[in-house]
């Protein structure tokens, strides 16, 4: 029955009476117990399989979570009708699978080389630990003293195996608290010499020991898993629906989509990509790095056969991709120095009709010169007189 107002003090950010923005500031510790805080956070997995859903009206629900040609595209890009070379070398035909398009993450595929749904849990779940991989499960598996699936990968993989080794079941979970928190690791642990000799006493592997002192953080089972099931049904559709595919993720998940280097052709896009990595890693930017990956699944989506349309003016959809005539229309917020607030414009002035000159569009659509003079560079004002003057008199 109380309003926020009532325990917060309320102000100007940064003292600034001039601006519309009203900002709170509370003591959080003196009302903790009687506050409910909700972390609520975006997520770009669950928009993607909702907008394939919607492209689709396939249920993501019902695809099988064993589905061979699902876990072939882990080990290979063969499914997808092409090979690495088509790719720029790419072993797999994970890029573009959310938690398994990573350069870091599709070597930890060709170093494992999982089998079955439970091997990408535990890949997930090694890829989001620290310590938990290089230099430790890594080199474990590539000497021979375990397989992936006896691996410590998630946090939950602790208790379990040292509950099954004989070990009590409240030590064996306060092992693992301490482990995957990285008191073990920072030696703050006082019970840790004790629990080794406990450990050894029930047959535990040294090298089963020594991967635990290491851990700096681990990720728990369960998210590992909600994480795969997404991945692995986004991957269905990369396979069985790739025009939707590719939509969805240009519209969605791509940061540096492009319209001018991208969507111009294969021939463009891989002119551009040489440039980028003739650049060398260390002097790439981040942005130049973001633009390089989103080039990566172009690059792949022109090898399979699929391509771009040109945009139109009265079609072209403001924020998210087409699929027109078995090709993908880019947005008008694919082009640089196009903003979403110029792109919805647009659109809505489009749908008042066809614009008379570059003059009409300007106005209806209220862009500035700069806008106008984008659009016209790349082609998509062909054909339209600059001013509505020089229109009527042409008529």
């Amino acid at each position: 029955d109380r309003e926020i107002y009532e325990f917060t003090a309320v102000q100007h950010p940064a003292n600034d009476m001039k601006t519309d923005i009203v900002t709170t500031h509370f003591e959080y510790h003196s009302i903790d117990a009687n506050l409910l805080k909700l972390d609520i956070l975006g997520h770009d997995d669950p928009t993607i399989i909702r907008r394939l859903e919607d492209l689709t009206g396939k249920d993501a629900k019902t695809i099988a979570l064993d589905d061979k040609k699902v876990m072939s595209l882990f080990h290979s890009p063969e499914v997808l009708g092409i090979t690495p070379e088509d790719i720029g070398g790419v072993p797999t035909g994970s890029l573009g699978i959310p938690e398994f398009g990573t350069a870091f993450v599709i070597q930890m595929l060709v170093d494992t080389k999982p089998k079955s749904f439970s091997d990408l849990v535990r890949i997930s779940g090694l890829s989001h630990g620290t310590d938990v991989w290089l230099n430790n499960a890594q080199t474990l598996i590539a000497e021979g003293k375990t397989e992936l699936s006896g691996a410590i990968c998630c946090r939950d993989d602790i208790m379990v195996y040292l509950i099954h080794m004989g070990l009590e079941p409240g030590d064996a979970f306060k092992i693992m608290e301490n482990v995957r928190k990285g008191k073990v690791a920072k030696g703050a642990c006082d019970k840790w010499d004790g629990w080794v000799e406990d450990m050894k006493a029930h047959n535990v592997p040294d090298w089963y020991i020594w991967s635990c002192k290491l851990i700096k953080y681990m990720f728990p089972k369960a998210h590992a898993a909600a994480y795969v099931m997404m991945a692995w049904r986004i991957a269905w559709f990369k396979i069985n629906e790739p025009l939707a595919y590719y939509s969805a993720y240009f519209s969605i998940r791509a940061k540096a989509f492009n319209y001018e280097t991208m969507c111009q052709g294969k021939e463009h896009l891989e002119r551009e990509m040489a440039q980028l990595k003739a650049k060398g890693k260390n002097e790439r930017t981040s942005a130049e790095e973001e633009s390089l990956s989103d080039m990566q699944l172009v690059q792949e989506m022109y090898a399979r056969g699929f391509d771009f349309l040109p945009i139109d003016i009265y079609t072209v959809d403001d924020i998210n991709c087409q699929i027109i005539d078995g090709k993908i229309m880019p947005p008008l917020c694919s082009i640089p120095g196009i903003a979403g607030a110029a792109a919805s414009q647009i659109k809505e002035a489009a749908k008042q009709g066809r614009f008379i000159s570059k003059d009409d569009l300007r106005e209806r659509a209220k862009i500035g010169k700069s806008t106008i003079e984008k659009l016209s560079s790349i082609g998509i004002l062909k054909g339209l007189p600059e001013s509505s003057q020089l229109s009527i008199f042409d008529m």
